[in-house]
C-alpha cells in the first residue's frame, strides 16, 4: 500500500512539473546564440561570447532540424563541431529542461551568414 501512495505521489508530482515553463511563448520561440563549446548526440553546451552566458540543450534522438542560416541547406547534428557560432531555436516543456528545437549554422562574426 506504501508503494502504491508513494508511486502515486511521484506521479501528481511529475505530472505538475510537465506544464510548459512559459505558456505564453510558442514552441521554439526562444533563442539563444553563442559559441559550440560541446556537442553530442543527446545534448549541445553554447557560450554567448558577449555575456560568457552558457546554456546547454537536450537533444532528441534522430534531430535532424539543422539548417543553413538561410534555412535553405539541412545538415546532420554530426556537421555541428565545437566553436562554431549557432543560433538555437528551443523551448521548455518538459520538467523545464531546454531542448532545442532547430539550431542553425551562423558565420563566425556572430551574424546570420550572407550570400553576396
Amino acid at each position: 500500500m506504501k508503494a502504491l501512495l508513494c508511486l502515486a505521489t511521484v506521479f501528481a508530482a511529475t505530472s505538475l512539473m510537465a506544464v510548459p515553463v512559459n505558456a505564453n511563448h510558442k514552441v521554439g520561440s526562444a533563442t539563444f546564440s553563442g559559441i559550440v563549446n560541446h556537442v553530442s548526440d543527446n545534448n549541445i553546451k553554447v557560450t554567448d561570447p558577449k555575456t560568457h552566458q552558457t546554456l546547454g540543450f537536450l537533444i532528441v534522438p534522430k534531430f535532424d532540424q539543422v539548417f543553413s542560416a538561410d534555412g535553405k541547406t539541412t545538415y546532420q547534428m554530426r556537421a555541428i563541431k565545437a566553436g562554431q557560432y549557432v543560433k538555437v531555436y528551443y523551448d521548455q516543456k518538459f520538467l523545464g529542461q531546454r531542448h532545442a528545437d532547430r539550431i542553425l549554422l551562423l558565420a563566425q562574426n556572430n551574424a546570420v551568414e550572407k550570400k553576396e
